[in-house]
């Protein structure tokens, strides 16, 4: 068991949560998870395989709506939101990080910063940009802010992609494999602006990963095995 803050918020809570998938046959991914996430965490979610992580970071993060129990964020009962309200949810609470970076090529990487707070509507033109350039600014990237995105290395383009995903300045960041294409140079990049961005800004992180070096470097590691936390524990 964890050693939980008491002190800390809750952002996300699970009770009694499962998930079946049904095709070729039922199949049981998740087993009765009861997680809490507590507010300037930096957690990372590790096991083979098949173990049910990363179902469970799409169900934590809205993408994927069908299960059974309760999903609770920011104190919200997630399953009594409407489609409409889960979009609002995961545009104005949620950033995501995926193992590729899916920018726009064409796009500069000021231009791809922008996109979320653009689709959720709430600053003016000027705002954003500020804010796109202050975000990149933290990610060393401000330098290169009009390029085009496909002039960029790889390991520049995961850091634009964290920086896109932290433009409406989300309750949570969630990172599916975001090193998971990068070499140990650039992965330990990835590490070392992910803990900044906990330490300095207190933002709470939820990182899916098989890499256990990266894992070793988070406030908590949680382990799935079977569909079930087999350990979770801070380090």
């Amino acid at each position: 068991m964890t050693e939980q803050n008491n002190n800390n918020k809750i952002i996300i809570e699970t009770k009694a949560l499962n998930k079946y998938f049904y095709e070729p046959e039922k199949f049981q991914v998740l087993k009765n998870i009861n997680l809490q996430i507590f507010k300037g965490e930096f957690c990372s979610i590790v096991g083979a395989s098949g173990s049910g992580k990363s179902t469970l970071l799409y169900l934590l993060s809205t993408l994927d709506t069908d299960y059974d129990g309760e999903i609770w964020m920011d104190g919200m009962n997630l399953r009594e939101k409407s489609k409409n309200q889960l979009a609002e949810i995961r545009n104005e609470k949620i950033g995501f990080v995926f193992q590729f970076h899916y920018l726009l090529p064409e796009f500069t990487v000021l231009d791809n910063v922008k996109l979320p707070a653009i689709k959720l509507g709430k600053l003016s033109e000027e705002e954003i940009e500020t804010k796109a350039y202050e975000k990149l600014e933290i990610l060393g990237l401000r330098d290169q802010a009009l390029k085009r995105a496909n002039k960029l290395s790889g390991g520049q383009q995961q850091r634009v992609a964290i920086a896109r995903a932290l433009i409406n300045d989300p309750q949570i960041l969630f990172g599916d494999e975001p090193t998971g294409n990068l070499d140990s140079k650039n992965s330990q990049l990835v590490l070392a602006i992910l803990k900044e961005l906990k330490q300095q800004f207190h933002q709470t992180i939820l990182i899916v990963t098989h890499d256990m070096l990266f894992a070793g470097n988070t406030d908590r590691m949680i382990s799935f095995k079977d569909g079930e936390v087999e350990e979770d524990k801070y380090l």
